[in-house]
């Protein structure tokens, strides 16, 4: 049988006198309880959490004196992490003042004795983690349950008076509190620590303005009264003391997130933080409206309805530090497990913010280990240690660049891992990074594919044969060059291009989003023309035997029927034709044969950055690239990018003028078949999207799925079919 512990003597509890004078005993023993302090690491039984380091050790005579405790009792060391990410939301920086509020009314909360610069001495509570006795993601016991619902609704009687001043603002409704949270969580936690992680989240399809976009599709919500809240309840801050009764044995401990407001609030942040199982969450709920109806009844105005939005915001917030968090304890540790770990808590973190912030696509372990990976091998701005080597391998289809050495290609892949938010681009299907290189005069971007896209427009030629191809060719096409090409970590490609951006770097790239200027105009058409001097027999041996239009519409007879069911269900219901049928309408359409040539394939406004020079634009991202009709380029652009009607007669006329009749012939009898079958097409991939939400990150993808209603209408009368009411409730569906 375990011997009985040892009883310690207790903290003597003072008066407001005494404690106004330990508080001026403190300054005048400052060098004794400082001299404690320091060396609290070295003596006590370390603990703690992302903020502070806790110390439980025996308070010595002279430091009792000078905080008026009993000497040899146990006592916590606070001490502040000076490396601590800020990446909370804090409303009263001294704990004690907390602590000293709640002391009436949540008898067991610990007494601050002392606190000071970076560290704080509290009375010891006596017990055991919740965590160690059972841990996150088990079940937590009735009983239990029902004390911590108590010790919530005890909180939340904290009178508004006792509390330290500097109270958030009483705001109208739950509403414009849950507004107010997610504004000051995107200045506090996103903003502040954006200039080091944000190139991390892009990477991981986190933008920038995702809590904001969150916090304008928070609905009305009841209004309930405000009270102080624990704010950071889970299992770590919950000691089971030594009390047989369970109602009156726990005790809440770390109060410095503490803060003030509705109580749905810390409830939300109490079942996320906690880790239950998912069948224990009506339970907890249960339990803490009985525990509130029975203090603050109108505390449970609108519960079922509005906790929702607050749970949805506490896995919305969290991502930020959980993921900056993941990412920084690579740089205490970086091996196999220590990747793995942060790997699974980045998976983690991104899984339970998707919903709430639209993450279409949460990369899989393979991606989020790389993606780690050169966040931690870039250690530009982080002192890391020695710089391990960055291995690559060359891909012999692309030689060495004269104007960028393969040994400058390891300081490109460092940098690309340190590369700014506003230097990291996330489209559809690739992940660019702009960075400098040292020796290299020209900034560069390392493109590298998305591996989890599942892209339904499939690919025919190579990307960087089809620039190499115009690189030689001399074709006045202001297109990137390839630089380089390889593998790097986890035998994942790369590629290395010039940057069509401006020259500085830090500035957006421009697009013609709203559509092309006259200039801009003349200038595509005539890169259109210089296309068909590139050739494309180097690309494709096959191209070139006509019938180019059978090939185009048996492939989205191809697409559609390669569709997953969800879609080709949905499909049917919106009035769309399946496969077959598809292709018997295609087949009515007869359009001339004209020469071929080398099209983009995928001329929407992101594909076109602005310059300012004659080129007017860049063309970028060939890997639609395709050998065919002149003519469908030109018309899939005017589909893709908003054109004006006299836009569209400049570049018709300026198209017709400057290429050879035998690229242009009959194209007027042509052209409404290829604007037709890309409405078609954009109809179904559209659905497609919508249904899986691939892709919809994309600026383009988001444009063209806002719109689908008017997209629906016109595939079916340009596929001859009845139209189908607006209102249909499977659109709607679509639209969800």
């Amino acid at each position: 049988m375990d011997a009985p512990p040892v009883p310690r003597p207790p903290l003597r509890e003072r008066s407001a006198g005494e404690r106004s004078a330990g508080q001026r005993t403190a300054g005048q023993w400052s060098d004794v309880v400082s001299a404690f302090v320091r060396r609290a690491p070295e003596t006590g039984v370390a603990s703690g959490g992302h903020h502070n380091r806790n110390h439980v050790l025996p308070l010595p005579e002279a430091v009792a004196r000078a905080v008026s405790g009993e000497a040899g009792a146990q006592v916590l060391v606070r001490v502040r992490r000076p490396d601590a990410l800020p990446v909370v939301l804090r409303t009263w920086e001294r704990e004690a003042a907390i602590l000293d509020a709640v002391q009436q009314t949540v008898p067991l909360a610990p007494k601050c004795l002392v606190s000071g610069p970076g560290f704080a001495i509290h009375s010891y509570v006596d017990g055991v983690p919740l965590s160690q006795l059972c841990e996150n993601g088990k079940p937590v016991s009735g009983p239990v349950i029902k004390a911590l619902a108590g010790l919530m609704a005890q909180v939340a009687q904290v009178r508004r008076e006792a509390l330290p001043s500097s109270l958030p603002r009483n705001v109208k409704d739950g509403q414009s509190f849950l507004r107010m949270l997610a504004h000051r969580a995107d200045r506090d936690i996103r903003q502040s620590n954006w200039a080091d992680y944000g190139g991390l989240f892009v990477a991981l399809g986190v933008s920038a303005d995702a809590l904001i976009r969150w916090a304008e599709r928070v609905p009305v919500m009841a209004r309930r009264p405000y009270g102080l809240l624990h704010a950071d309840l889970h299992r770590d801050n919950v000691i089971v003391t030594c009390h047989n009764d369970p109602s009156s044995s726990l005790a809440s401990v770390d109060w410095e997130l503490a803060t003030y407001g509705d109580p749905l609030h810390d409830l939300a942040i109490h079942l996320v933080r906690m880790k239950y199982p998912d069948f224990q969450w009506d339970e907890v709920v249960n339990a803490w409206a009985e525990a509130m109806r029975a203090t603050r009844p109108a505390a449970v105005n609108g519960l079922r309805r509005d906790l929702p939005h607050y749970v949805a915001f506490e896995r919305a917030q969290s991502v930020f530090p959980d993921v900056m968090r993941a990412a920084r304890s690579l740089e205490e540790s970086f091996d196999q497990t220590s990747l793995d770990r942060a790997t699974a808590a980045v998976r983690e973190a991104l899984a339970g913010a998707a919903e709430p912030l639209g993450l279409a696509d949460v990369p899989g372990d393979a991606v989020i280990e790389r993606i780690l990976y050169r966040w931690r091998m870039s250690s530009s701005r982080r002192d890391v240690g020695p710089r391990t080597p960055i291995g690559w391998e060359p891909d012999p289809r692309v030689p060495e660049h004269p104007d960028f050495p393969r040994a400058a290609v390891p300081h490109a892949l460092r940098a690309e891992g340190a590369a700014p938010a506003n230097r990291v681009f996330k489209g559809t299907t690739h992940l660019n990074s702009v960075v400098l290189v040292e020796g290299v005069d020209f900034p560069v971007v390392v493109r590298r594919k998305v591996a989890e896209v599942c892209r339904r427009e499939h690919s025919f030629l190579s990307e960087h044969a089809v620039l190499r191809a115009i690189e030689r060719s001399k074709a006045e096409v202001a297109v990137p060059r390839v630089l380089a090409l390889g593998t790097g970590y986890r035998d994942e490609p790369f590629a290395v291009h010039t940057y069509a951006g401006r020259w500085d770097i830090d500035q957006a790239p421009g697009h013609p989003v709203h559509g092309l200027l006259p200039r801009e105009a003349d200038a595509l058409v005539d890169q259109l023309r210089a296309l068909t001097g590139v050739k494309y027999k180097e690309l494709d041996p096959m191209a070139g035997g006509g019938r180019f239009y059978s090939w185009l519409s048996e492939q989205l007879v191809l697409l559609v029927g390669d569709l997953p069911g969800e879609s080709r269900q949905l499909a049917r219901s919106l009035g769309l034709p399946d496969a077959a049928r598809l292709r018997e309408i295609l087949s009515r359409h007869v359009v001339s044969d004209r020469e071929p040539a080398l099209l983009h394939g995928d001329l929407n406004p992101w594909n076109l950055v602005r310059r300012d020079d004659s080129m007017a634009l860049t063309i970028i991202d060939w890997e639609m690239a395709v050998v065919g009709d002149p003519l469908y380029d030109l018309v899939r652009h005017m589909h893709l990018t908003p054109t004006r009607s006299e836009i569209r007669d400049r570049m018709f006329r300026r198209w017709e003028s400057v290429l050879e009749p035998r690229f242009t012939h009959d194209w007027r009898q042509d052209w409404r078949v290829y604007r037709d079958i890309e409405i078609v097409r954009s109809a179904y991939i559209d659905l497609d999207r919508l249904v899986t939400g691939a892709g919809l990150e994309a600026p383009n993808v988001r444009r063209a799925v806002d719109s689908y209603p008017m997209t629906l209408a016109s595939a079916t009368a340009a596929l001859g079919l009845p139209a189908r009411s607006t209102e249909n409730p499977y659109l709607a569906l679509a639209l969800r």
